[in-house]
């Protein structure tokens, strides 16, 4: 293949890969990548179980709410059901599947 040089000569170069035809059909026609089908499904079922799981965790948390918590547990709640961790750590974990569910989200809605 010929291109010119700085003075505007032709001089020869190496063969263009695939790639490079490929990444100057799109410059021309202005095309963009495609994600391929496949993984265009799997982001939207991705999206589809963080949207599920995440309304499933606003459910749980509801359920600490109706008992007047705000991430503290009330003495009477308690007695009840107790975490092996601990209830700190247990809200704690709470929130940090929360913190994953949403970035989750963001990563599937962002990549259509």
């Amino acid at each position: 293949m010929l291109t010119p040089d700085a003075n505007g000569r032709p001089t020869a170069s190496a063969q263009p890969t695939i790639a490079d035809s490929a990444a100057r059909i799109d410059q021309i026609t202005g095309a963009q990548p495609a994600i391929p089908v496949a993984a265009e499904h799997l982001l939207k079922v991705a999206h589809s179980v963080a949207r599920d799981a995440s309304e499933t965790w606003a459910q749980v948390w509801r359920e600490f709410n109706s008992h007047g918590t705000s991430g503290t547990i009330p003495p009477e709640v308690r007695s009840g059901f107790v975490p092996g961790c601990g209830w700190p750590q247990f809200v704690e974990k709470l929130w940090l599947l929360k913190h994953y569910l949403d970035s989750i989200q963001r990563i599937c809605a962002g990549s259509r």
